[in-house]
């Protein structure tokens, strides 16, 4: 049995392989090994995938991890956890990166892309990633993500570039206010899943201009400060996440104004890399 996971830094995904067919899903609290500490990423381990897979955990013999935050000093870390858990099993720990593209491309070159909690990008040669431009976080980078999208709205709304409508009717609905709203990003922990929570309101609302048109200029930031960098205009660009998948209009909007045609877009990579690694035999 393989187990493979693609996780972000808001949920995992997970699927057990048997003989080449899924076996089992399960969805899991996301694992992101920069941001938590081991007893939280063991807490979703032991408590949430472990009883979810029961049995048949003591029959998994290669586990494939892909994660955001799996940066190279994270790794060993990562297999230790994942190892404590699946004693008889090889551990392969990867970027999520890696892990799009796979899903993505299987065995061809693109470019692939991540647009979820997080943003990320890479040149793909159909196996391993060879170009990495590098996301930086919500705080210096990460355009095109769910936390940064959250970031700028919130800024817009409070700053007067939003209609005052719009405001007064997000503050009535999410039961919000601009002190609570400054609490929650600045004291509380990971507010990038609070910035990121604003996602679905924003996609309710994008009838507002002003606030379509911001939607779309945060998706060209991504396009310019990211996927043109790597100057391969002939290879396919893919993109997954949340994100991609719910404001698939304005992305692609964007990504025609900036000059690029995207092949595919997926929510999740994990039917994907169940292919790939059905493909592979790995």
């Amino acid at each position: 049995m393989i187990l493979i996971a693609d996780s972000g830094s808001t949920k995992t995904h997970w699927c057990l392989l048997h003989h080449n067919a899924t076996l089992r899903t399960v969805v899991t609290p996301g694992i992101n090994p920069v941001l938590q500490d081991d007893a939280d990423i063991d807490s979703v381990l032991s408590e949430k995938l472990i009883p979810a897979l029961g049995d048949l955990a003591a029959h998994v013999h290669s586990v494939w991890f892909y994660g955001a935050g799996v940066i190279p000093q994270q790794q060993p870390r990562m297999q230790r956890l994942l190892a404590a858990h699946f004693t008889h099993a090889d551990i392969h720990v990867a970027t999520d990166l890696l892990g799009a593209a796979r899903a993505l491309f299987i065995l061809e070159e693109g470019i692939a892309c991540i647009l979820g909690t997080g943003s990320n990008s890479g040149c793909y040669d159909g196996n391993e990633l060879v170009e990495n431009v590098p996301p930086l976080g919500f705080i210096l980078g990460d355009e095109g993500s769910g936390a940064v999208m959250g970031k700028r709205f919130l800024g817009n709304l409070y700053k007067g570039l939003l209609p005052e409508a719009l405001r007064d009717d997000f503050e009535q609905t999410l039961q919000l206010d601009m002190a609570e709203v400054i609490r929650r990003v600045y004291r509380s922990p990971m507010p990038n899943r609070f910035l990121a929570s604003f996602a679905p309101y924003i996609a309710a609302h994008l009838d507002c201009t002003p606030l379509h048109e911001m939607v779309v200029e945060h998706f060209r930031l991504f396009f310019q400060r990211n996927v043109a960098a790597y100057d391969r205009p002939d290879l396919p660009v893919g993109v997954v996440g949340s994100i991609a998948h719910h404001f698939r209009p304005a992305l692609e909007e964007a990504a025609h104004a900036e000059g690029f045609s995207l092949k595919c877009i997926m929510q999740s990579p994990i039917e994907g890399l169940a292919e790939y690694h059905i493909k592979t035999n790995s």
